[in-house]
C-alpha cells in the first residue's frame, strides 16, 4: 500500500480505504477460486494494483468517460482504475465466469458503483468507448480485430479514443503493423525492478460506426 501512496499521493481518504481493502478481499476470494497465482497475491500491490495504474500515468481519465477493460482476470486493470477514477464508467469483461464471480464480490465489497462486470466475448459487445484497457491477454493484432468497431466517435481527452494496454519485452515485431502505436515504459514511472520490461502501449483507433 505504501508504493501506491507513494506514486498516487492525492488519495481520498475513501479511496484509500478501498485500495487497503482490495488484499483483504482477493485474499479471501482467491483462497476459493484461484483468480490469482498464490505467489503473486503476496505482492499484490506491485503486481497487479501499481501495474493496472501504469495506466493513469500516461493517460487521466475524465469524469463521464467510458472505459472497457477486455479479459479483465481478476478484475486489473479495470478495479483499480475505477478506484482512482470515481466518476469514469468502467466496463469489465472476461469469458471466463468464476473470474468475473470474483470481480463482482470485489465491486459490491468495495461498494464501487461505477462498475459493471460480465461474462461475454468482446466482439459480442454493442456499446462505445473512449478507450479499451486490457492487460496481454493476446497479441495485438488479434486484440484490435476483437475491439475494432468499440471506439466512441467524439474524442474528449489528450490522446485520440483508442487502446490503452499493458504489456511487457521487446514489442518491435508485435507492434510492426501498427505505426501509431506508442510504448511508454513503466521503469521510467515506477521505482522497482518489477516494471523493468513493462510498458503502457497507445494505439489511436478511428471510429467505425
Amino acid at each position: 500500500m505504501e508504493e501506491i501512496l507513494k506514486y498516487f499521493p492525492d488519495l481520498t481518504p475513501l479511496q484509500i480505504s478501498q485500495f487497503e481493502k482490495l488484499e483483504e478481499v482477493y485474499t479471501e476470494w482467491n483462497a476459493k477460486i484461484n483468480v490469482i497465482s498464490r505467489k503473486d497475491i503476496q505482492e499484490l500491490y506491485t503486481k497487479h494494483v501499481l501495474h493496472s495504474l501504469g495506466i493513469a500515468k500516461v493517460m487521466e481519465f475524465l469524469p463521464g468517460a467510458k472505459i472497457m477493460d477486455v479479459g479483465t482476470g481478476g478484475g486489473f486493470p479495470g478495479i483499480p482504475l475505477a478506484i482512482l477514477y470515481p466518476e469514469t464508467q468502467f466496463y469489465l469483461i472476461d469469458i471466463i465466469a468464476k473470474k468475473i464471480r470474483v470481480v463482482n464480490e470485489v465491486i459490491q465489497a468495495l461498494e464501487l458503483k461505477n462498475v459493471v462486470a460480465e461474462q461475454k466475448r468482446a466482439e459480442t459487445v454493442d456499446e462505445k468507448f473512449d478507450f479499451i484497457v486490457s492487460r496481454a491477454v493476446t497479441n495485438m493484432s488479434d486484440f484490435v480485430k476483437w475491439i475494432r468497431h468499440k471506439t466512441a466517435k467524439e474524442n474528449k481527452h489528450e490522446f485520440e479514443n483508442g487502446i490503452l494496454y499493458l504489456k511487457g519485452g521487446d514489442l518491435t515485431e508485435e507492434l510492426k503493423d501498427f505505426p501509431k502505436a506508442v510504448e511508454f515504459d513503466l521503469t521510467n514511472i515506477f521505482d522497482n525492478e518489477f516494471f523493468e520490461t513493462k510498458k503502457v502501449v497507445y494505439l489511436p483507433l478511428k471510429y467505425k460506426g
